[in-house]
């Protein structure tokens, strides 16, 4: 028997293929992920030919991380364009659009639940960071991450909404905090200061726009109601928030190794006299 033949059953292949084909009447909508597909396509190959040269030990433990962003973020993309990650949810009472079918892009909140620990776990890598402190840094960005999606997932009232809302930015809080105090001075300990200052500005400030979007989009107070800009404006923040994030630091890594190698031993003769 046929999966569509049962009563209330609908065929998931075909609510895939409806969702492609709406991502690609959309214009605006399905340039903003080509636009993703192309530079991480091209970031991926320029990653993989930088690092053909990158020393082992911690500097390719640099590149390594690097390299999964775009390959995450292409990957995401990629499952947007083809309908499997996006889907129609139903806004609550109270909400700007309430009782209106909104596309959902929740596909987008799995790519950074998967890249920005590889961004954290590059910094922290390049500041010679403890353990665990990492580990809670990327424990509270995955919190970020997860709990976004249950803001833009849920649709039983309006409160829950805005309530996993502020809890994503609690966890957001966390990992700002660590990237201007703790890490920030590792980095200067660790002789990486400069580079690591650069990309935590551009960390800091580019990753400040996404719960802004988030809440003036379709999905928080749709002040802009067109889910083609609001895709554009997550685009435009991973395209500087990733590749360029990357390439700055993937290129800092490979002029300055020897630092980096250095830096690293650090962690290890701590452990070794405790």
């Amino acid at each position: 028997m046929s999966i569509t033949s049962v009563p209330g059953v609908v065929d998931a292949g075909v609510l895939g293929a409806q969702s492609a084909a709406a991502v690609r009447e959309n214009a605006l909508l399905s340039s903003s992920l080509w636009v993703n597909v192309a530079l991480a396509g091209i970031a991926i190959l320029v990653f993989v030919y930088v690092g053909r040269t990158i020393r082992p030990g911690r500097p390719r433990l640099i590149w390594g991380a690097t390299l999964m962003i775009p390959l995450v973020s292409i990957s995401s993309y990629l499952g947007l364009l083809s309908g499997l990650t996006v889907g129609m949810i139903e806004m609550p009472a109270g909400h700007a659009l309430a009782g209106e079918m909104v596309r959902s892009q929740w596909g987008r909140y799995l790519t950074w639940a998967l890249s920005t620990p590889m961004i954290l776990l590059a910094l922290g890598l390049l500041a010679d960071v403890d353990l665990g402190s990492l580990f809670t840094v990327i424990a509270a960005d995955i919190g970020m991450c997860v709990t976004g999606l249950a803001a833009a997932m849920t649709t039983s009232a309006l409160l829950f909404r805005w309530a996993f809302y502020a809890i994503s930015c609690a966890f957001f809080v966390v990992v700002l905090s660590a990237l201007v105090t703790d890490w920030a001075a590792s980095a200067s300990s660790a002789g990486t200061a400069e580079i690591f200052d650069t990309l935590r500005v551009l960390t800091v400030v580019l990753w400040l726009g996404y719960p802004i979007v988030w809440a003036v989009g379709v999905e928080g107070l749709a002040l802009v109601q067109s889910v083609g800009v609001t895709s554009w404006a997550y685009s435009v923040l991973d395209v500087f928030a990733k590749y360029v994030f990357a390439f700055i630091l993937l290129r800092w890594v490979a002029n300055n190794e020897r630092t980096v190698a250095v830096a690293g031993q650090t962690l290890g003769t701590m452990s070794s006299d405790d």
